[in-house]
Formats: structure tokens, sequence, C-alpha cells
């Protein structure tokens, strides 16, 4: 499998935080059902803390993902949401998102503010799509 970041000059530069576009060619298309800072028994964790919860998403992304055969390299697309949104969670949740990918082009990705998520005290939810295999 190919992937490649696409970044237009026409576009605002957004490699830092996500890529315009990925492509990818052949392989195996994953669909991530969105992972939140729930662990195997319910527990809730980094409860009322976005940034707490966003590196426990991630970490359950990455088991998720791990069970597909991929890794976060192989992530094309991400879609983010978080309750009650404000523009300052994009600066404390930005940096736990670029370690997860750790150097790998950031995904295409979307934030969605959302009035609640399936139990109040989740605060954000990650979706992905990974492509591997090829």
């Amino acid at each position: 499998m190919t992937r490649e970041a696409l970044n237009p000059a026409g576009l605002r530069d957004t490699r830092a935080i996500y890529s315009q576009a990925i492509r990818t060619r052949g392989g195996t298309t994953i669909h991530c059902a969105g992972q939140v800072a729930v662990d195997r028994d319910g527990v809730i964790h980094g409860q009322g803390d976005i940034v707490a919860q966003c590196r426990h998403a991630l970490a359950n992304l990455k088991l998720l993902l791990a069970e597909a055969g991929a890794t976060p390299a192989d992530v094309a697309s991400t879609r983010i949401y978080v309750v009650d949104h404000k523009p300052e969670y994009l600066q404390t949740v930005m940096p736990e998102i670029v370690r997860f990918f750790a150097g790998a082009p950031l995904p295409a990705s979307t934030w969605v503010g959302v009035a609640a998520l399936a139990r109040p005290e989740i605060l954000i939810e990650i979706e992905a799509t990974a492509v591997i295999g090829g």
C-alpha cells in the first residue's frame, strides 16, 4: 500500500496539524469505530480532563489498529468528536495526536463539536480509517 499526503499550494499549509488529503493505493481498508477513554472494564479514565481522555482514546485506537495488523502510520483519516468544542482544545490536544503519529504524515482529519457523546463523562471520541497491505 502506498500512502501519500496531499497538501496543495492553493490551500493553507496544515501539515503540522493534519493533511488536506491522503491518497492510498492498493491494500485493505480498516474502518475503526470511535475510541474513547474507557478501559475494558468500562471505567472512564481522565474524567474532566480532555488531554488525558485523548491520550487514553489514542491508546485504545492503537490496540485496535494492532489487532487489524495496522499502525498509526497506516491511518488515512480521522474524525474527532469533542463535547462543547473550544478552539483552545486544539492547542492542548494536538500534541497528543502528533505524538501518536510519531513523525508519519498526519492523516486527513475532521474535528466536530458535539453536545454529548455516549456517556456524559466522555469528552472526546476518535474514529479512524486505515489502509494496510497492497
